[in-house]
């Protein structure tokens, strides 16, 4: 399938999904690689990693038109090689996203919907959020919870935050798609945050700039 969407959400941001259809091959040949990231492509065991590798990079060279190559930081945060854009990235199951601007932060993540996220709500759902008892709506909820907390992690690019007490989603009206707001209180830290979600198929999408 490939490229499934490319859209400037905001001003000076880009986004970008590909659906995984494709096996290795097919990927490895959308793609040109460097002998850095040939060497790390081959020391990934798992063979879907190796396909999510690939992956984002076919999607970023639909987004872009020069050729740059991504990098990671200590954090294991992505950035490019020349600096010229901001970059976030998520994967989940069949779908890859990139996020990318040149003035602003960025953070997306995206996730499939499973019942795992019943068994962990607890871990980050902040003792004053609301989330719906609508037993066919709770599991969406829930997700674009984590999935903005996952999206302004990324985009703070800061270690030891933590999800339950010090990110607060405040309490929105559930649809397919709208814009939601987060706060971030540290002892370092206050910040309020717009955030934008969509759900696809069976998917939800969070992301945002700064």
């Amino acid at each position: 399938m490939g490229l499934i969407l490319k859209k400037q959400v905001k001003e000076d941001c880009l986004l970008g999904l590909w659906e995984i259809t494709e096996d290795y091959n097919t990927l490895f040949s959308h793609v040109d690689l460097i002998d850095t990231e040939i060497n790390t492509l081959t020391s990934y065991k798992n063979q879907n990693r190796k396909i999510e590798f690939l992956s984002v990079r076919a999607l970023l060279s639909h987004l872009v038109d020069e050729k740059i190559n991504i990098i990671y930081n200590h954090n294991g945060k992505p950035f490019f090689n020349n600096h010229l854009y901001n970059i976030s990235i998520s994967h989940s199951r069949n779908l890859t996203s990139i996020l990318l601007s040149k003035t602003r932060k960025v953070g997306i993540d995206l996730e499939f919907m499973s019942d795992r996220i019943y068994k962990i709500a607890h871990k980050f759902i902040h003792n004053k959020e609301q989330i719906t008892e609508n037993t066919d709506r709770r599991k969406n909820h829930l997700y674009i919870h984590w999935c903005a907390k996952e999206a302004i992690y990324k985009l703070l690019d800061r270690k030891n935050l933590y999800f339950r007490r010090e990110i607060f989603i405040k309490p929105f009206t559930l649809s397919s798609r709208g814009k939601i707001e987060g706060i971030v209180e540290t002892g370092m830290i206050q910040e309020k945050l717009e955030l934008n979600y969509f759900q696809l198929d069976n998917y939800i999408v969070v992301w945002c700039c700064k």
